[in-house]
């Protein structure tokens, strides 16, 4: 059997019989109905009700050096907190995929910070709150990870607002 392009109306087929693949045949269930965005699979998402306008979430192609400042603002908390996503915000934000991770990242920073203050505070009332800071503290790591994997891999995944507290505008 040889590998090459199919023989052509002349070599041996019937001049009105054509063959197609299964897939392509009509009224096959595989057969998928053409739309306008592109396939079924690649559809992209719809924005929900509500006034607020979400950004889209292809930034387009995302250099090496966005994919880095972007995750630094996710990393770099593990090591001095809420001062690296603000350096990242303020120094390197110049791209709208870093400035969204920045933001976010900043955002988590300082709800974190807000939520050790309160927290230490009621802690002096009512000793068993000392463990509200804590949980927040691991539920924000999580969240730190779960975006800076996204950051690295050039896409944007939202953290819920009740750990990044949508202080700074993405």
């Amino acid at each position: 059997m040889g590998y090459g392009p199919p023989p052509s109306h002349g070599q041996g087929q019937q001049p009105g019989w054509q063959q197609q693949a299964p897939w392509q045949q009509p009224g096959n269930a595989w057969q998928q109905p053409h739309q306008q965005g592109g396939s079924a699979w690649q559809q992209q998402p719809q924005q929900q009700g509500g006034g607020t306008a979400q950004m889209p979430a292809d930034f387009g192609p995302v250099s090496h050096d966005d994919k880095t400042w972007s995750l630094m603002a996710y990393v770099g908390q593990f090591l001095i907190g809420a001062i690296a996503p603000a350096i990242v915000y303020v120094g390197k934000a110049r791209s709208p995929f870093v400035r969204r991770h920045a933001a976010q990242g900043l955002n988590m920073g300082l709800a974190a910070i807000a939520v050790w203050f309160v927290g230490l505070l009621l802690s002096l009332a009512v000793e068993v709150l000392i463990w509200a800071p804590l949980l927040f503290t691991a539920a924000v790591m999580f969240y730190l990870v779960y975006a800076g994997r996204a950051a690295n891999r050039g896409e944007f995944r939202a953290v819920p607002p009740v750990v990044a507290w949508p202080i700074l505008k993405k």
